[in-house]
């Protein structure tokens, strides 16, 4: 039989009891973490989110309630009145913050039982957690786990430190409407059928992107938003089709005061954790960034810069080499200290990892350390065949390896060294412990390319997206390439306004200056292949706002998750969520995505056809 509430009222959480409340009469309420049975004496840990307490039922001063807590299970619901007491000597429990006290029981009420959990809610280190697609299966269970408690509280400060922040200086906070128009200029859109207007959609936001837009035309000047956005992407394992970003825009600025705005703004949230960043980031141009890590987000917590070995092998006659230099590529390393030592296994499982990013093959030099006269020494390495000592030689010096070293090349097309040698560079510091997590290491990226060029349709698309405006440097490049259909390949030389805020080789946000003239906002659709007709229906009714005293206007938009994953430290999107999907979009607590009957479907107009 389960007790009733009634009018008690809790005093006090399971976390905030001290020395200095001894004595007192305090009413706890909340969760059965463990129960401890003594014969006489039952001894409970009681939990809520603020923290555990220890409390003692007494079978010669409470015996009605020490019978109660005979039957008592893990996850029951249970409230206490009792007794502030000190713990006695020799008991006390430093783990604990309310180590110190415990509560001697008076009264005990069971206000709800609770089926055994399918998993322990309690477990030492993250590798003893259960599965996660059991733990998300059973979300509302894994949530009261101490350390997703933390992370789903840090995550409600950042908001709050964002919104202070952003209230101190003088931004307006303006809801934008979920339901809008598609408007496909990125990822796919989640599209919502219209009941009312039969055969017609909505889509839900990918980001406000315009809408903000139209807050400067607006005369708001300046505007932020704590925004849900939608993109069916396909899968990734640190993606989620639903997440939260703050926007922020404001009108009348060059770029400069828009850094300054985000790393005010993150300067402000990571002193949630004493971190205290420089008042001015570093600045990174995107083709330096490249050059140097392979990466538009680079970690700058270790070294480990790409050498750039080209030069030297420009007449070589080793075939491969030849052929990527000839094709306008490049060949560049990275040295990997003290590990010359590294096994056959060990340089093939890293040959397969660059594998992965579309390089060839990965080579390598190994420095051993001296141990006779100099005539026995020299560099190992899987080239020494193609190449000869002497070359093997110059290429150790080049590199900058010593006695001990590694050294690991990779050459092909300049996206694919920089993007195998990028991620190589992060998969070694991992693996050898490289990277120091007590260091906050941040960087503004500038100069993106305007435009990427697709190899499968051979046309240009956005970078960033299609209100980007370009460098004023490469503006007259940018009129060139676009109406000059013979300069079409310069579109890939554009420099756009854009720009990212990278911590910790995370990127935390990114944001433009904006297009704000309709001449040039015309000449990118055009550039990106749309005609006047389809820049007309997907966009009329921004182009017709751009005619009506558009101001210059610059912002940027943060990941409150990516941002709060650096905040507690974790590498799983998942972890800083309370409600996420899996990495197949997938929400296994409510069985979504879900069929609905056909009736729904009739009465929206709508025919499922399989496949």
């Amino acid at each position: 039989m389960l007790d009733v509430l009634g009018n008690l009222e809790r005093t006090h959480t399971c976390g905030e009891l001290r020395e200095s409340s001894v004595g007192g009469q305090v009413v706890l309420m909340g969760w059965v973490a463990k129960k401890r049975d003594f014969g006489v004496f039952t001894f409970i840990d009681l939990r809520d989110r603020e923290g555990v307490t220890q409390v003692v039922v007494s079978e010669e001063t409470a015996a009605e309630a020490h019978a109660k807590a005979k039957n008592l299970r893990g996850e029951f619901v249970i409230a206490v009145k009792g007794e502030v007491v000190s713990r006695a000597e020799g008991t006390h429990n430093k783990k604990l913050a309310t180590g110190d006290i415990e509560i001697k029981v008076s009264e005990l009420l069971i206000l709800n039982d609770s089926k055994v959990p399918p998993f322990q809610l309690e477990v030492a280190g993250s590798e003893n957690l259960a599965a996660e697609d059991t733990r998300l299966k059973y979300r509302y269970l894994d949530l009261r786990r101490p350390q997703l408690q933390h992370n789903i509280r840090m995550r409600a400060k950042a908001v709050s430190k964002i919104r202070e922040y952003f209230d101190s200086r003088g931004f307006i906070e303006i809801e934008t409407p979920i339901l809008l128009k598609s408007t496909p200029e990125g990822a796919r859109d989640f599209i919502v059928p219209s009941r009312i207007h039969t055969g017609k959609f909505f889509a839900l936001p990918q980001s406000p992107q315009i809408l903000k837009q139209l807050t400067m035309i607006s005369g708001f000047d300046k505007y932020y938003q704590i925004a849900r956005c939608f993109r069916d992407e396909d899968l990734r394992a640190d993606r989620q089709p639903e997440f939260t970003q703050l926007d922020m825009e404001m009108s009348f600025v060059n770029r400069e005061q828009v850094y300054r705005e985000m790393e005010g703004m993150f300067n402000h949230v990571l002193k949630l954790i004493d971190v205290n960043l420089p008042t001015e980031w570093p600045r990174l141009t995107y083709a330096e960034a490249m050059r140097r890590y392979g990466s538009d987000k680079p970690d700058l917590r270790f070294g480990m810069e790409l050498i750039d070995l080209s030069d030297e092998l420009k007449d070589t006659d080793f075939a491969p080499f030849a052929e990527v230099l000839a094709k306008g590529g490049e060949i560049k390393a990275i040295v990997v200290k003290g590990r010359a030592d590294y096994s056959r296994k060990q340089t093939d499982e890293l040959q397969e990892f660059v594998k992965r990013y579309g390089a060839g093959a990965l080579a390598w030099i190994k420095v051993p350390v001296r141990t006779g006269s100099d005539s026995d020494w020299a560099p190992a390495s899987s080239l020494l065949k193609v190449l000869g000592e002497e070359k093997i030689a110059r290429l150790t010096e080049l590199s900058g390896a010593v006695e001990g070293d590694a050294v690991l090349i990779v050459a092909g097309k300049k996206s694919v060294v920089a993007a195998a040698l990028g991620a190589l560079r992060n998969e070694v510091a991992r693996r050898e412990n490289l990277i120091d997590r007590t260091k906050y290491e941040c960087i503004i990226v500038t100069e993106f390319p305007m435009f990427e060029h697709d190899d499968e349709t051979d046309t240009y698309v956005a970078a960033h997206h299609p209100f980007t405006s370009p460098m004023d440097e490469d503006l007259e490049l940018f009129k060139t390439a676009v109406n000059d259909p013979s300069q079409h390949h310069l579109l890939g030389q554009v420099r756009a306004k854009a720009y990212d805020a990278v911590i910790n080789g995370y990127e935390c946000a990114g944001g433009s200056i904006r297009i704000h003239q309709k001449e040039v906002q015309a000449l990118n659709f055009k550039a990106l292949g749309m005609t006047p007709e389809t820049a007309r229906s997907r966009f009329g009714f921004f182009l017709d706002a751009l005619e009506y005293g558009t101001p210059p206007h610059g912002g940027f938009a943060a990941g409150i998750e990516r941002t709060c994953m650096i905040l507690v430290g974790t590498e799983n999107i998942r972890d800083v969520m309370a409600f996420p999907k899996t990495a197949s979009a997938q929400d296994l607590m409510m069985d979504s995505p879900g069929d609905v009957d056909d009736a729904q479907l009739k009465e929206l107009g709508i025919c499922v056809v399989s496949e």
